[in-house]
């Protein structure tokens, strides 16, 4: 296999000696630590294994932004994405990081140490920049999301000497390093490879395109999916696997290989392209597919694609000579019923009779577990699928109830979890407000802070029930939106949650009040009660809005049942 793009030899950090690594291992437990996050891993890793070569660290000032501004370090080779150690003013003071020092880094999940840095340089980044020019600029993309919301405010620059390999316990015979892939290469005897990057499921027209791509090569085919961090809202990576498993051996004996590349995705349209060729050829591929918005985090919420469809295929092109691998472009694919095959649509004549599924219609048919034909995908992938997608009647699901103490919401869930009881079917928990104070939360006072604490707990619980089929009914005051929504996007993760907002009157409520809370809220004896002398900030996005001075319990469960009804949770 030819070199790198770089022109360089592969930077394999871990090729070094035992002897040498255990020295740095006596090293490193002298040393302050840094522990890492679940991205800075997976960058980690493709460092000292070469895939991101010529890299032999986390980058520098200069180099990052020379990186951002032109796509090239500072020596002027070429490289798409920025790879930052990025650390907060606490940790750099806690470990003592500044220019000339070596820091330990190790594994958050644990603490085995990976890798000494020495530190070159910590700098303040330009995000606005980064955002405009490695993004291009838009909010919503979830990469820019996440450089505001999650990355930390400084960036450490400097080069790396590898300890260990990152201890991975699922499909480790799947993870090859860019060495060992190249190994592997040559002692099959293959001598030009198509890479195939992926972070979805894999379909017939999806083997068809790299039987296509492979042949008009005369090539073999390395299926590369990433199975680092990819877009928020992907299909797990373990149900993708078994579905890339299930897929091998449709291809004809001895054309394609499976091997996972533990990438931390940017979804950088066709920066991340580059990146991606770069990574291929490290990997000791010689072509590459590129498809139709390659990368791409879809549309925006005004319905805009965040890069245009071909962006990709044209600037990997335009650096093809300086990558030193092909690319491979092809067209969404399309099934041609009458004759019963795949072709892609820019070569099917006018009027021809095409059939396609779209992703949203496929997770329609796989909630709903309605049919999914074989021209679409093969009986073994779909039952992979199924097993970790079921349908709606076996799905869980979360009722979160908010309103003010006494509106009601208690009567409201022990009611549904009566008829959600007599429904069957699943598991019913509740979780009142009261309860969870008393047996999760009972050392949290009533400070925003506190409040928010107790809603996060409540989500955690319900996530994890939720996960694995029940139905949950939490009823909390919830009073602060950024908790409920907090909430909502810790449950959504794991299933289904729908926000029901009590709307009673606080007067209501508080007239209503036979235990005499708010009267005691009220003469100062209780103190951030909601809706005294605490704020109660009313949902905008509720799914069912009730007020029972306005109508009732029993009625206000039925709106839920039809709901849930609606929403397939029931079966026939």
């Amino acid at each position: 296999m030819s070199n790198p793009p770089h022109g360089g030899v592969l930077k394999d950090l871990l090729a070094r000696d035992a002897p040498i690594r255990d020295e740095l291992f006596a090293e490193s437990e002298t040393l302050k630590d840094l522990i890492l996050t679940e991205r800075q891993l997976c960058d980690l890793e493709l460092i000292l294994s070469g895939g991101f070569s010529p890299l032999e660290g986390f980058l520098t000032e200069k180099d990052y932004n020379g990186v951002v501004e032109n796509l090239r370090l500072a020596d002027g080779t070429l490289f798409s994405i920025p790879i930052n150690l990025d650390v907060s003013k606490e940790e750099i003071e806690a470990s003592q990081i500044k220019p000339g020092a070596r820091i330990t880094l190790r594994d958050f999940r644990d603490d085995a140490p990976l890798a000494i840095i020495t530190v070159e340089d910590v700098y303040r980044p330009d995000k606005e920049k980064e955002a405009k020019l490695v993004f291009r600029g838009d909010p919503e993309h979830p990469a820019i999301k996440y450089l505001n919301n999650t990355v930390k405010e400084f960036y450490v620059g400097g080069k790396l000497q590898a300890i260990n390999r990152l201890n991975h316990y699922d499909y480790v015979g799947l993870r090859n390093t860019p060495a060992e892939l190249r190994s592997q290469f040559s002692k099959l005897g293959w001598k030009r490879v198509v890479a195939f990057q992926t972070r979805n499921p894999m379909h017939r027209a999806h083997r068809e395109l790299t039987v296509r791509a492979a042949r008009s090569r005369q090539a073999n085919v390395l299926i590369h999916p990433v199975v680092g961090l990819t877009k928020p809202g992907d299909i797990d990576h373990f149900t993708r696997v078994r579905v890339y498993q299930a897929i091998l051996p449709r291809y004809p004996n001895g054309m394609a290989l499976l091997s996972l590349l533990p990438l931390a995705m940017r979804m950088a349209g066709d920066r991340e392209a580059v990146w991606h060729a770069i990574i291929r050829k490290n990997h000791g591929t010689t072509h590459f597919i590129v498809g139709r918005d390659h990368a791409g985090p879809g549309k925006n919420s005004k319905g805009e694609e965040f890069y245009g469809p071909y962006d990709a295929q044209d600037l990997v092109e335009k650096y093809k000579d300086e990558l030193g691998i092909e690319v491979v472009p092809f067209q969404m694919m399309t099934y041609l019923p009458d004759a019963d095959e795949y072709a892609p649509k820019d070569e099917v004549p006018e009027g021809t009779k095409t059939l396609d599924i779209s992703g949203t219609e496929l997770r329609k048919r796989l909630k709903l577990g309605l049919h999914i034909p074989e021209w679409f995908s093969y009986p073994e992938v779909v039952k992979v699928l199924r097993e970790s997608h079921p349908p709606r009647v076996n799905q869980g699901f979360t009722i979160f109830l908010t309103g003010y103490h006494n509106s009601g919401k208690d009567a409201i869930a022990r009611a549904l979890q009566v008829t959600l009881n007599q429904q069957g079917g699943r598991s019913i928990s509740l979780l009142l407000g009261e309860t969870v104070r008393a047996e999760l939360s009972s050392e949290l006072g009533f400070s925003r802070e506190d409040r928010h604490k107790n809603i996060q707990r409540i989500a955690f619980v319900a996530a994890e029930l939720t996960r694995s089929g029940a139905g949950v009914i939490a009823a909390p005051i919830a009073p602060y939106d950024d908790s409920r929504r907090a909430a909502k996007e810790t449950i959504e993760k794991a299933g289904n949650f729908f926000l029901v907002h009590v709307a009673t009157p606080l007067e209501h409520a508080e007239r209503t009040d036979r235990k005499g809370v708010y009267e005691r809220a009220r003469s100062g004896e209780i103190k951030g009660f909601t809706g005294v002398d605490d704020v109660y900030e009313t949902p905008t996005n509720a799914d069912i809005v009730v007020d029972l001075t306005k109508t009732d319990v029993r009625t206000s469960v039925h709106e839920i049942i039809l709901l849930l009804e609606a929403q397939g949770f029931f079966g026939n």
